[in-house]
């Protein structure tokens, strides 16, 4: 099981919301290539980048720095949300040295959009199903569809997706806990592997997640939790490597 550093991007910035808030917004970093050496530096794995002015735009807004940090890192394994709607975005993307790119809003609009692009770029897409109350957020939140997340994640079982990101919005960025039963519930729900986001806050929630881990749990996010120190990187991993 591998823990995610998350690099938010608003504005050039490294920031972390609370339940997506743009306008509740903590500034970590005005140099996220920095703040991804420092991660990487921790021992991270793999890292979770999210431009959060393009999830908003419908369209990449923060790409240099995503270059950026790419450059910077060729071997490690990134992994880009927010904005992502068309087949030349993804190109474009995985061309600057990115490893996966995840498909939110456009994967409830237009779920066909998922099998073509799974076909065309395979192994390399991820579907991130944003959560409230079990139904699908969209356009960085703003929007609660009707649509319910094991439906999602039920209809791409067969497409080929890498992984499915898996947020709860109530507990993200507010420091209380995972939903580790929901994050189950959708794993199976999918056959998909699922990476965890929203509500870590410490060794506990990694020791939880990682009992389940065998359940289809490939991972776990984190962003304001190792950003204000309530967990160590290295030490999550390593209980998880345990």
């Amino acid at each position: 099981m591998l823990i995610i550093p998350a690099i938010d991007l608003k504005d050039g910035q490294c920031v972390r919301l609370r339940q997506g808030r743009m306008d509740d917004a903590t500034v970590f970093s005005d140099d996220p290539v920095a703040m991804a050496a420092h991660w990487v530096a921790q021992g991270a794995r793999r890292l979770h980048l999210v431009d959060l002015n393009g999830a908003f735009a419908g369209k990449p807004v923060n790409g240099d720095a995503v270059r950026a940090i790419a450059r910077a890192h060729p071997e490690l394994p990134i992994q880009i949300g927010g904005g992502i709607r068309s087949a030349d975005t993804i190109e474009a993307y995985l061309g600057a040295g990115v490893r996966y790119v995840i498909i939110g809003t456009q994967a409830v609009r237009e779920p066909d959009f998922v099998t073509r692009v799974c076909r065309e770029f395979p192994g390399r897409i991820i579907v991130g199903i944003d959560a409230s109350a079990g139904l699908v957020a969209t356009d960085g939140w703003a929007e609660v569809s009707e649509v319910k997340a094991v439906d999602l994640a039920r209809r791409f079982a067969a497409d080929g997706v890498s992984a499915i990101v898996y947020t709860d919005i109530e507990r993200d960025g507010m420091m209380q806990g995972v939903n580790v039963a929901a994050t189950v519930a959708l794993a199976q729900a999918g056959g998909i592997p699922v990476i965890a986001s929203g509500g870590v806050t410490g060794l506990d929630d990694i020791r939880a997640l990682k009992a389940v881990a065998g359940q289809g749990i490939l991972g776990a996010i984190t962003g304001r939790a190792i950003y204000e120190g309530t967990l160590d990187l290295a030490a999550a991993q390593a209980i998880c490597d345990g």
